[in-house]
This record gives C-alpha cells, structure tokens and sequence, in this order.
C-alpha cells in the first residue's frame, strides 16, 4: 500500500472507517496493514504504542473479513483497530501498569472497556503508554520512557492517557480508550489537538475496580472527532451488573446525530478561574477565542466565575485516600519500585483517618450541589483545560505556571481536577494553536449526566472551528 492510500486510512475518521467497513469498501486485513505500518514509521519517535502484537491484529482482522464475506452479525467497531491504555487490563497481552513491578504482566481476563471493544468487533492491537499507575498528567515510567508529542517531540504528551492521544494525533489508531480521576483524558486531548470526555460517573462502568463505589475515577474515551468519541461512547457505556454505580442508560443514546440548535443556550465562561488558579496566556485566550465562538452561534455568553472551594482538598484527600487502597501494598512489598510522588500519595492517606474521609465525601457532596445549582442557571461552563501548553518533555511536571511555583505534580493541572471534583462530564475539544504551533484546547463541562448535551455542544464548536483538523509533521530525528 502506497504511502499516500496509507494516509487516507491512517487519518480517516472512525465512524468513515466503520462505514466503509460494513459496505466491503475496504477490508479489516488493509486497515489493520495502514495502522501496523503508521505505527512502524512514527512510533519510534513518539512512543505511544509500548506493546504490540502484529501477527495476532492481522490474524483477528482476517477473521473479521472472514465473518462479514460470511453473512455474519458485525458490531459497530467492526475491523476498526485500536490500542488499549497501559493501565486497562488485555487478556493475554501484557499490561504493565507502567511500573516495573508489573514489567511482565500478562492479566487472564479482559476490563470491561476493553470486553465491549472487542464484543462490538475492535481489533485490539497493542497497548498505549501511561505514568505509573496512571499517576500524574505527563507520560512516563521507568518500563517503558516518555511518550512525546506529535506536534513537537521536544514536549509533553500529557496524561495519563498520553500514549493513546499521541497515538490518536499522529495516526496510528482512530479511537482510544482512558481514564480519568483529575484530567488525565482532558490534559493529553488539548495537549495532542484531540478530544477527549470525562463522562458523568456510572456512565462507563468499570470492572474489575478496588472502590467501585467511588465516584473520582471514570472511564470514557478519546478520539480525532466528537463524533468518534460519540462512537466510542455508544460501544462502552451501558448498564453492567458487575458495576454497582452503572447508569441505567443503553450505550446507543450516543450513535444518533450531534447537531443541535445552540441558539439560546446558555454558556458560562471563565478564562482563569476568577483568578483562583495560575494560567499562562494561551489556555486563557484560546478560552476567550471560544467564547466568541460560541456566541457566534447564537449562545447567551455570560463571563461567569463558579466556586470552586474546597475542590482541590476533596480532590487530593480522595486521590490519597484511594492510592493507599489500591498500591499501599506495593511500596510494601517492593521497597524502591515506586515513583517517590506516587508513594507520597500513599503515604499521606495513610495517615488519613476515617474521619478524614468521611470529611471528604461532605465537602464532595457539598460541591456537587453547589454545581447542581450552577447548572440550573447554566447549560454549559467554558474553561481551560490545562493551566500550561505542552511542556519539555524531560522534566517531571512543570516548576512554576504563569511565574508561581508548582510545590507538586498535582498543582499544575487543578483546571481539570477542581472540575473532577464537580462530578459532572467534561471534555477537551481542539481549540487552536499557539504561535509556535502548539495544540491548546478548551474544556467544556455540562450537569451532571448531561453527557450527550456535551457532546452536542462540542460538537457544534467543532463544527464552527475545525481545529482538530490540523495534522502533526512526524519527523524522525536525523542520525548522530
């Protein structure tokens, strides 16, 4: 296949590629071939894609040709390939977690996400990079290295589902899937001109899970489209015994059409938090630019600045009370083996007590009401995603935003992981580009289990904008 057809397939969208599919336009053997191949020519560079298993997505992509020539039942992903966040458990394909703990994992069953993927006809052909234990909003580990941005590969990813937004942008996968406790499928999708969506709790469940009764942590998806992510999104959500909090709502209330009047609608926009939070200047004019964006549409565009108090301590007593649950036993059991920020983290909620927790989950309680109030004012609230463009990819997390310092890992990315907090959906859409052509994004968030109104809303600023359109120069790096 000539490098030219390879691009057509490698940078088509996902609900095109289903089409086409299904209509024996294409075969599964030719698109698995131009992905194997992207993957090939521009992964060595990036490193998003840490494991792969060739031979197998080939052999799968046969058997979907095989099924479809045979006048079988095709789900909606039929033949369409993808590669699975590092953090999300694949049956019989190594998942390490990022940790070296973990190097030579190989798990016997499959997640839910990754079952519905395959259920609904995906190829499942490798795994994506993520931090340790998905910890932190850059992508590296001591397993596998850092994932670099396509649009420079001087920069940051993102995270944690950095290896699966870098796949996206340079076209080695049409769809991802991810997670999300404080903004780690937000961050990767502005940092990576892609989108990515927070849904409302229970909207994709999950299992296996540590807390599944926790609300902090969700799945949800990413791609080059809000349309593939509305794809994705009628794949994976959907109601599921195994998960306690799973909302009743069939996955198919996402595969219709997006479009929507957005006359009248009811925006609410804050460029900096009130002032609450440092921001550099290119997550706060990209927000302005889309404000006028929205009003262009017809909205009622309001600047607006919400309450947010509290949000960062409920975030960070949950994230620490969580991580001693789920890895306390690891910096038990294997000394040295853990990042020093991750155990840290382990560390400060051992030291909670249950009043300390208890204490969490009111002042939780206490935020999502105040936001349940919000949105009875609002239809949707327009805010950076990230507080920083797309940094050096050598450094840990960034040392000061806007000249304040960054006295941890977490600061930096409190634009995404306040709105965590709010337990409302939230998502990442393409929102141009800096002088120097760095992707930056806006983050649009709706009430609570308002998740198809926030795809509608996303996808009509997409539609008026088509940033998400602009496609990264991979270059190889020349020899030494």
């Amino acid at each position: 296949m000539d490098r030219n057809a390879n691009a057509d397939l490698t940078y088509a969208d996902a609900t095109d590629l289903a089409r086409r599919l299904r209509d024996r336009e294409l075969s599964a053997r030719e698109v698995a071939q131009a992905h194997l191949e992207r993957i090939e020519e521009v992964n060595p560079e990036i490193n998003a894609v840490v494991t792969l298993d060739a031979e197998k997505a080939m052999r799968e992509a046969a058997q979907a040709d095989e099924r479809l020539a045979g006048g079988g039942g095709v789900g909606p992903l039929h033949g369409i390939p993808v590669a699975v966040k590092d953090t999300h458990d694949t049956a019989g394909m190594r998942t390490t977690y990022g940790s070296p703990v973990f190097a030579d994992h190989v798990p016997e069953r499959d997640a839910l996400t990754v079952e519905r993927m395959r259920a609904a006809g995906a190829i499942v052909m490798g795994k994506t990079n993520a931090p340790e234990f998905g910890a932190g909003s850059h992508t590296f580990n001591p397993v596998f290295g850092v994932t670099r941005n396509p649009y420079d590969l001087a920069r940051s990813a993102g995270g944690s589902t950095g290896g699966g937004a870098a796949a996206l942008a340079a076209g080695m996968h049409p769809l991802s899937d991810g997670s999300d406790m404080g903004g780690s499928l937000r961050n990767p999708g502005s940092f990576n001109n892609v989108v990515g969506i927070r849904p409302s709790p229970g909207r994709v469940p999950q299992w296996p899970s540590f807390l599944p009764w926790e609300p902090m942590t969700v799945a949800g998806a990413m791609a080059r489209t809000v349309s593939d992510v509305a794809l994705l999104m009628s794949v994976i959500s959907g109601p599921d015994t195994r998960a306690p909090t799973a909302m009743s709502d069939p996955g198919s209330i996402f595969a219709g059409p997006l479009d929507c009047d957005m006359r009248g609608l009811r925006v609410a926009y804050s460029a900096d938090f009130g002032g609450a939070l440092p921001i550099e200047t290119e997550p706060s004019a990209a927000g302005a630019a889309a404000a006028e964006v929205f009003a262009g549409l017809g909205c009622g565009v309001e600047e607006v600045h919400p309450d947010f108090s509290r949000a960062d301590r409920v975030f960070r007593a949950l994230r620490f009370w969580q991580f001693a649950v789920a890895y306390g036993w690891i910096v038990d059991e294997h000394p040295g083996q853990v990042k020093e920020a991750l155990a840290d983290d382990i560390a400060r909620g051992r030291r909670m007590s249950g009043e300390d927790v208890g204490q969490a989950k009111m002042e939780l309680a206490d935020v999502y009401h105040r936001f349940r109030e919000f949105f009875a004012e609002y239809d949707v609230l327009l805010l950076p995603v990230s507080q920083v463009v797309p940094f050096d990819a050598g450094l840990e997390y960034p040392a000061e935003v806007a000249g304040e310092p960054m006295d941890d890992y977490l600061r930096w990315m409190s634009s995404s992981s306040w709105v965590s907090a709010t337990l409302c959906p939230a998502m990442s859409v393409p929102a141009g580009f800096t002088p120097g052509g760095l992707p930056v994004g806006v983050q649009l968030v709706a009430e609570h289990r308002a998740d198809l109104p926030l795809l509608r809303y996303a996808y009509a600023f997409e539609q008026a904008t088509r940033y998400g359109t602009r496609r990264p120069e991979v270059r190889r790096s020349e020899p030494t």
